[in-house]
């Protein structure tokens, strides 16, 4: 069977530019479509054809008419999930095509696609699931909620289909992802400070940690799967001309015995590359000694979820951890060498004193790269049932992570002045 696989382009929408003009805050995702490289690669039997429309919006029309899928695949985050239907839409007008839906927000939020002009949702890791469904269609079954995973939608209807934990099978990671399918995309794919082209590598999916404004818990229904060290360093391989790896694991590093042995087989391999990683701060505290392997084994940068500079909104988010741990990461960090790329969270309810508190904060720690977000409830998470009585602003388009979707305690058009000079000043000495 012919099947199309699609990246949707960059979507989201941004209100400090629209209502103030302040152009800084635009969210641009960048970096290959990983989840659909792995779902191809586990279809060889099927000719597959992926169209990244962020690197190429104009690919979509072509792709259809000539390659005539039999099956179209769409992923998507929260603020993609409009685009998503609405090219769902464009494709059935445009061919007889199956449409099956998967990604981020299908698994934490999959009513939001029941619509009729959807056939498919598939919650959680699609690998397996995906090929399952692929087969049963092309022995001319319906498999209406046979499938663990795969909802059929039915318009003003409950879901039909049944949903359980995920489970390592589900990662098939016998069959690797098929990055060959984004060859023509390569230079789209790139560390933009550095212009140096970089390739992503899943070594484990989910997370075990309930942070409650986090999507990526219900990536693997609260699970956090591991793929074998083998089968990472034949991905990590298989991107041989490409000089650095992102590793795109919520916490590469939480079994510090299997993080030890990919550093090692890393080393014995003789693969030299430079490696980006998420890590939790108290990790580094715990754990010095094992970065100090993955220094020498080429690790550049971790990424942290540092969030907030206050315990108090720490112990909110749920993030079981604390201020003092943070900065005592970061003195490791750079000690090490190591670049860090730090993840903090504003609250639309934060005053002038709270933005001036992570200012200070920003200015006598030395992270390299501070990744400053807007709280955001995103449908499925904990954070949304908490809140939803306050949303202002359901439109999912905005839901970026740099709009404010309930109403700001300040007044909204200083709230992102603050935001965006803070992201200014952060960002003059950024280094990675």
């Amino acid at each position: 069977m012919n099947v199309l696989l699609i990246n949707p382009p960059n979507c989201g929408r941004s209100i400090p530019e629209e209502k103030y003009g302040i152009t800084s805050l635009k969210q641009i995702f960048r970096g290959e479509p990983l989840a659909l490289e792995e779902l191809a690669g586990n279809l060889t039997d099927h000719t597959v054809r992926i169209v990244d429309l962020k690197a190429n919006p104009d690919e979509l029309e072509s792709a259809i008419s000539e390659f005539k899928p039999d099956i179209v695949g769409i992923t998507g985050v929260t603020c993609e999930a409009n685009t998503v239907v609405k090219l769902a839409v464009h494709i059935k007008a445009q061919s007889t095509a199956i449409i099956v839906v998967g990604g981020i927000h299908a698994s934490i939020d999959p009513e939001f696609f029941n619509k009729t002009v959807i056939d498919y949702i598939i919650v959680g890791i699609g690998k397996k699931k995906f090929a399952e469904l692929i087969r049963a269609i092309e022995r001319g079954a319906t498999p209406m909620g046979s499938i663990r995973g795969v909802l059929s939608p039915q318009a003003g209807k409950k879901l039909l289909g049944h949903i359980q934990p995920d489970t390592i099978a589900d990662l098939e990671e016998s069959a690797p992802p098929a990055y060959g399918k984004v060859r023509q995309y390569r230079s789209h794919y790139i560390l933009e400070k550095l212009r140096l082209n970089m390739g992503f590598v899943a070594s484990a999916f989910g997370c075990p940690y309930k942070c409650s404004f986090c999507c990526i818990y219900g990536q693997a229904g609260g699970k956090y799967l591991t793929k074998s060290v083998d089968a990472v360093v034949r991905d990590i391989q298989l991107l041989h001309d490409i000089p650095v790896i992102r590793l795109v694991d919520a916490n590469t590093f939480d079994d510090i015995d299997r993080a030890y042995t990919l550093c090692r087989t890393l080393m014995q391999k003789g693969i030299k590359k430079q490696y980006l990683a998420d890590i939790r701060s108290d990790t580094v505290v715990r754990h010095p000694e094992m970065l100090k392997e993955w220094k020498k084994t080429g690790l550049r940068a971790v990424i942290i979820g540092f969030e907030e500079v206050d315990n108090v909104r720490l112990r909110a988010m749920n993030k079981a951890n604390q201020v003092t741990v943070n900065t005592e990461a970061i003195s490791i960090l750079n000690e090490l060498g190591i670049t860090i790329v730090g993840d903090f969270v504003i609250s639309p309810d934060y005053d002038e004193d709270d933005f001036e508190r992570l200012e200070g904060y920003l200015e006598t720690t030395d992270i390299d790269l501070p990744m400053i977000t807007v709280l955001t409830p995103l449908p499925g998470t904990p954070l949304y049932a908490q809140l939803k009585h306050r949303i202002t602003n359901t439109n999912l388009d905005y839901y970026t992570l740099t709009n404010a979707v309930i109403d700001t305690k300040l007044k909204e058009e200083r709230f992102y002045t603050l935001y965006a000079r803070l992201i200014e000043r952060s960002h003059i000495e950024a280094r990675i």
